[in-house]
């Protein structure tokens, strides 16, 4: 089975994972955005940002599928894979840090 093939069979099986997903609002609309894929989308409401991101993320594995380069991608992206399957990387902290910035002259 080429790699191709086998994120489709993956997706048609639905594999799953669970991803941090940061979402903020700008504006009038909301913002979606994954550390664990580098990617973003956005919407009008909670729900609609969510249908995109779960689009663009489909999207996203199947161009990489086509383009045979699933393992360089997640690799590069921090996924590890453990028994044949990709694992996303651990998010081990989310925090609001204080940045202070020195006065400019």
């Amino acid at each position: 089975m080429n790699k191709y093939a086998t994120i489709v069979h993956m997706i048609r099986k639905n594999i799953s994972w669970r991803l941090p997903v940061i979402i903020t609002k700008q504006g009038k609309r909301l913002v979606a955005y994954s550390p664990a894929l580098d990617l973003s989308t956005s919407g009008t409401s909670r729900k609609n940002v969510q249908d995109k991101f779960q689009e663009i993320v489909t999207i996203f594995f199947e161009e990489i599928a086509e383009m045979g380069t699933i393992d360089d991608v997640l690799s590069e992206l921090g996924w590890k894979k453990i028994n044949k399957q990709w694992n996303p990387p651990q998010v081990i902290s989310s925090d609001f840090l204080g940045i202070r910035i020195p006065a400019l002259s």
